[in-house]
């Protein structure tokens, strides 16, 4: 809830997945005129092939059988996948080909096959291919089909990195993340990583009785955070409409609506800036409970984020580059202040509440400020500036401004604060959680607060938002929220160092012609 809330392994020639150069031009050709003459004789991309057997079930099945035992009790299986290595010898060669949970060795004997053999000899590495045969294990050992069918299902029209190097460009495994899966073992192990923490995320709240929920992608008025929006337009409805924000203000309805307990996991949108820890859609769990206070989702992260270490890793030690951190500790717990007293040098702590002095403060630090700034944007700017990027082991901070906290609860006894708290790690914030606002008069204030900022040309302040107003007057029962970023929780947990790892399809500049 944003406020609001490697290397590949692959045969064959053609660089590094660059279109440039004629070697990779002569290769495509050549491809194209194998596709072709196979048009010639039919249909070159069949779908009447059934695989019975997976290259990891098989590992997993036989692994530990001998050559004798196999020998003793044949077992015929279909396979089939992408090529991803060959060896041609004469009358006999080996290929390997991979499917979703590994790779196989296939045996192939002329012959056997006959003129299926003289066919395997013009496939090419990337082609997709079927194959049927009896297991057995080489003389090196190495579990294997001895193929007695071979058909080719799937022409690739372009060559594959070097299977030396892998796909290395980083860009272009963000742009053809389709290759960088096909040749990098790593880039699908984070993707099977992500899929992992978002069911355990799901498991953890569905076992505490959250009811997952979907509300909308297109909003009539933007809201739930404090950000720039992108805007669309309905036709059939003559209206202009904004892709979320967040999702928060929906969710917080159905508190309202009786729902006590709601969550979802889905895209947010931002027009802002791209960075390593930033993309236009991102992924968010948003969460909502009636009767709970900010204190007790502190308690919830600790406890799911550990959860996670022990589910993924099995250890409570998790490496994110090059750093130990240790997550079997009572996290840290600090206020905003504390915080900027901490990590600025020469701060004056009795004097964090000065106008005129935090102002000057920003200015020698080169924090940009603006007229309307108060005293609660000017503590936040020095935070963010001084601090945000030292917390590296888990911290909680809390006690935000009210200033910069239009949808959190005033604290009881220092109204200049909030009951809301951000979760830190390895410099970065994760989560962003805080004790609702449900007085309707108030939140009513601080949206046309919100409103005036925006009229005054700060386009990440919020709109004001009647709807949501009306709902609060029927009652909301007390409640807390949170928000957590998908994404980078996912970048710490498999030491990725950049958003763009996590996301299977970044948003990037065009490629130029």
């Amino acid at each position: 809830m944003a406020q609001g809330k490697a290397a590949g392994a692959a045969g064959g020639r053609g660089g590094n997945g660059s279109d440039d150069g004629g070697d990779e031009h002569k290769l495509i050709a050549e491809r194209r005129a194998k596709l072709a003459e196979l048009r010639r004789h039919g249909s070159p991309f069949p779908n009447d092939f059934r695989r019975d057997a997976l290259a990891g079930q098989l590992h997993d099945a036989f692994g530990e059988r001998s050559g004798e035992w196999l020998e003793a009790n044949p077992t015929r299986v279909k396979v089939g996948g992408r090529l991803m290595f060959k060896r041609l010898m004469g009358k006999a060669s080996f290929a390997k080909i991979a499917d979703r949970t590994g790779q196989i060795q296939l045996y192939l004997q002329q012959e056997t096959l006959g003129e299926a053999y003289d066919a395997f000899k013009g496939f090419d590495v990337g082609d997709t291919l079927a194959a049927s045969g009896v297991l057995f294990r080489t003389k090196t050992g190495e579990l294997s089909v001895r193929v007695e069918a071979l058909r080719l299902l799937v022409k690739s029209l372009r060559p594959l990195p070097d299977k030396w190097h892998g796909l290395a460009d980083t860009e272009t495994r963000y742009r053809r993340r389709y290759l960088d899966l096909i040749v990098n073992e790593a880039s699908r192990n984070v993707f099977r990583t992500r899929a992992r923490i978002v069911r355990y995320l799901r498991d953890f709240l569905d076992a505490l009785d959250f009811l997952e929920v979907e509300t909308p992608m297109m909003q009539p008025i933007p809201g739930g955070a404090t950000a720039r929006p992108f805007r669309t337009h309905h036709n059939a409805l003559d209206l202009d409409m904004y892709l979320r924000i967040a999702p928060e203000l929906y969710l917080k309805r159905l508190i309202v609506g009786g729902f006590e307990r709601v969550y979802e996991i889905n895209r947010n949108f931002r027009n802002e800036g791209l960075s390593t820890q930033h993309n236009p859609e991102f992924t968010m769990l948003e969460l909502y409970l009636a009767y709970a206070d900010y204190r007790e989702l502190m308690d919830w992260i600790e406890k799911a984020i550990q959860g996670l270490a022990d589910a993924l890793h099995g250890r409570q030690e998790i490496a994110y580059q090059g750093r130990s951190y240790d997550l079997s500790r009572p996290f840290a717990r600090l206020t905003v202040e504390q915080a900027v007293i901490e990590h600025c040098p020469g701060i004056d702590p009795l004097s964090l509440r000065d106008l005129t002095y935090l102002r000057k403060r920003c200015e020698q630090l080169g924090v940009k400020v603006e007229p309307g700034d108060g005293v609660g944007k000017l503590q936040i700017e020095l935070f963010e500036k001084t601090a945000e990027s030292k917390l590296l082991d888990p911290t909680f901070v809390y006690a935000y401004p009210v200033e910069v906290s239009p949808l959190s609860r005033p604290n009881d006894t220092d109204p200049f604060i909030a009951d809301r708290f951000e979760f830190f790690l390895a410099g970065r914030e994760i989560a962003n959680g805080f004790s609702e606002l449900n007085d309707p008069e108030e939140q009513a204030a601080r949206f046309r607060a919100q409103a005036a900022r925006r009229c005054a040309g700060d386009e990440e302040a919020m709109f004001y938002d009647a709807d949501y107003v009306r709902a609060l007057e029927y009652g909301m029962p007390p409640a807390a929220g949170l928000g957590v970023g998908i994404d980078r929780l996912v970048m710490f947990f498999t030491d990725s160092p950049s958003i763009r790892d996590v996301i299977l399809f970044p948003h990037m500049r065009p490629e130029a012609d």
